[in-house]
């Protein structure tokens, strides 16, 4: 209760496995990573896919991960240097706008050329309490994080939608657990439920996802800075 559930050391050294030392700026598709400064600020780690993103293309990849996975309760603050980083999920557990509003301000494009492919990770069905509607009090709205959480990820939805059209956007989620919701670290059951939700979800949704998404290769982004710049 009083104090992060994990220690972050097997978390890097798996990451260092993967990684290595490459940078942010060796990645071949444009990247906007979230993550919630220590100084009450957002932060989002890019790739140099615009003149402007000058900033994160040195940081390590494991240096991003390590930051956006930072999740309150479960590991402690990651520190880089003299700065500080939490979860990016704080503020962006759907970061579907924060892609958008990167790609729209980034290039010259039509709202209508855009077209999203959104992964869920599940939910719980959210419902409002007699106790919370009676008696209010932290006790009673000690969920309320999950809650707002969850009111975030619907809203960057909506807005998307709006934005570019319902009919391009594809979201894919798991369907509603009305109880007993998976916990974020509980990655025996998470497998043991969410394989078999997965299965019908990947037929559904194969044929749209193969012809909107990956039916032609992309080449590698224009860097404008670190060792990719031309």
């Amino acid at each position: 209760m009083t104090r992060y559930q994990y220690e972050r050391g097997p978390l890097e050294r798996e990451l260092r496995k993967l990684f290595g030392e490459r940078q942010i700026g060796d990645a071949h598709c444009r990247l906007c990573i979230p993550a919630f400064d220590g100084f009450t600020e957002v932060h989002i780690f890019k790739t140099p896919h615009h003149p402007d993103f000058k900033l994160d293309w040195r940081e390590e990849m494991v240096t991003a991960a390590l930051a956006t996975s930072a999740a309150p309760t479960f590991f402690s603050v990651y520190r880089n240097g003299e700065r500080r980083f939490a979860d990016g999920g704080v503020w962006a557990n759907n970061p579907v706008m924060v892609a958008l509003v990167d790609a729209l301000s980034c290039h010259d494009l039509n709202r209508r050329q855009v077209q999203i492919l959104s992964l869920g990770c599940g939910e719980s069905e959210m419902l409002i309490s007699d106790d919370q509607v009676r008696l209010g009090g932290l006790w009673h709205w000690k969920e309320v994080i999950s809650s707002a959480m969850r009111l975030a990820s619907q809203n960057a939805l909506g807005q998307a939608g709006l934005l570019i059209g319902r009919d391009q956007l594809v979201r894919i989620d798991a369907p509603l657990m009305p109880d007993n919701p998976i916990e974020l670290d509980d990655y025996y059951r998470a497998k043991q439920v969410l394989l078999p939700l997965a299965a019908p979800l990947a037929s559904t949704f194969d044929e749209v996802v193969s012809q909107r998404f990956f039916a032609v290769p992309v080449d590698p982004y224009e860097a404008f800075h670190g060792s990719r710049a031309g």
